[in-house]
């Protein structure tokens, strides 16, 4: 049996060709092969694209769109010269660390998507299995970066940073203080390039037009899923309506003749986070449910069946992280690490206790938080759910049948729970 580790650092010689042509009619969209010479741990130097796949044994390839200007009825697709990932060169790699993977660049690519709509504010997402593992905004990039990471410190380990400003020093210093794979920024202080080159195995990647995110919001791509039997469904990629607080609708619902409205509307800061939130959600694999509160994720729910099942998934992700923020910063490890040392006897219970006691009544740092759900709720049972937990407003597609339902379950909680309506689905599969 050859050696997973081994495997995992192999780079794989891909058998794809060098360009790409996929014909629309008599619309053509021509693509190239992207590759990069590399360094190896062994001093052999190699031209090679893609480490590998999803997976060591899956070969793979990154093509950029090179030429075509491709129009399907009234949608105009995005245009060749608008590359990001996909046009990363050599001396956009600061530092290669390991040859770059599949997950490596689409973990980056699926934060852009994200961070594209927070170009207002510094921001930053942490990306894990091409979704967040957390996100947020703050007034400087070093404590965005912060409390995206800490959103959610299990799961963020080894994961992907993504900056929307430059990685000062003060950021380059946190980052390098934690186990990440990539970072990705428009820019690095010269300073801050010397802190991140520590991590000899960290990939330091620039993106030049990361600053022209916002540009990209509304520019459609051809969004290809391939199907076992070789074949494939085409869609344009979704656009998020949601570009402002202005364009969130008012909650309500007619029923056997009766409208059904929510009693409390959202705050100055609820609208915030609801508008964080649904940029969040666009990039949140479904099903999902999100929570966020003053604009940072709390709690992440994604790809469950039933939706209040990613409700209830993300509050116990909300309830552990919070007790292993706890844990961390008054002890230095992890919960989980505590909870083995007092079953070794190694340590007294009375620690763990404090810190359960605290996140009960904290519960899990989700009171005062914004709820978000990539799709309707069908039943009452998802806002029911979150009221117990101190949620205080809510951002869902609506159009359900029972929408008067949900919105009477807002008016029922205590204290009433502000809700809005988006007008369109997030789903992400």
């Amino acid at each position: 049996m050859p050696s997973m580790r081994k495997a995992y650092s192999t780079v794989l010689k891909d058998s794809f060709p060098d360009s790409m042509k996929i014909e629309f009619g008599d619309q053509k969209l021509i693509y190239k092969k992207r590759t990069w010479t590399v360094e190896q741990d062994s001093g052999e130097t190699i031209e090679q694209g893609l480490r590998y796949g999803e997976n060591p044994d899956q070969e793979s390839a990154l093509y950029e769109l090179v030429n075509g200007n491709l129009a399907l009825g009234d949608c105009h697709f995005i245009e060749p010269g608008r590359g990001l990932v996909s046009s990363l060169k050599e001396e956009d790699f600061l530092q290669f660390g390991k040859h770059p993977s599949k997950i490596n660049l689409t973990d980056a690519d699926n934060a852009l998507n994200i961070i594209k709509y927070l170009m207002d504010k510094p921001a930053a997402a942490v990306m894990k299995h091409n979704n967040p593992s957390g996100a947020a905004t703050a007034s400087t990039i070093a404590e965005a970066c912060e409390r995206a990471y800490m959103a959610d410190r299990l799961a963020a380990m080894g994961g992907a940073v993504a900056l929307n400003r430059a990685c000062d020093v003060d950021t380059a210093k946190f980052i390098s203080n934690c186990y990440v794979e990539v970072v990705v920024a428009p820019e690095y202080d010269a300073e801050a390039i010397d802190i991140l080159k520590s991590r000899k195995n960290l990939r330091i990647i620039r993106i030049d037009r990361i600053d022209k995110l916002a540009d990209y919001r509304s520019a459609r791509f051809v969004d290809f899923k391939c199907l076992i039997d070789g074949g494939i469904v085409a869609q344009q990629s979704p656009v998020s309506r949601i570009q402002s607080i202005e364009d969130f609708q008012p909650a309500t619902a007619t029923h056997q003749g009766k409208t059904y409205e929510c009693e409390r509307k959202p705050t100055e800061q609820e609208l915030a986070d609801l508008l964080f939130g649904w940029c969040i959600e666009m990039g949140v694999s479904s099903n999902s449910v999100i929570y966020v509160k003053d604009g940072a994720t709390v709690g992440i729910g994604t790809g469950e069946q039933d939706r209040v099942g990613c409700a209830k998934l993300a509050m116990v992700k909300a309830y552990t992280k919070y007790a292993d923020l706890l844990c961390f910063n008054r002890h230095g490890i992890p919960y989980f690490e505590m909870e083995l040392e007092i079953e070794a006897g190694k340590r007294a219970a009375i620690d763990k206790e404090a810190i359960d006691k605290e996140t009960q009544e904290a519960k899990g740092g989700l009171v005062g938080s914004t709820m978000i759900s990539d799709g309707f709720f069908p039943f009452r049972d998802s806002v029911d759910v979150a009221a117990k937990e101190g949620i205080t407003s809510i951002a869902q597609p609506g159009g359900a049948m029972r929408d008067y339902d949900t919105i009477q379950a807002c008016n029922e909680a205590d204290p009433k729970i502000a809700m809005v309506f988006t007008g369109q689905r997030a789903f992400k599969h």
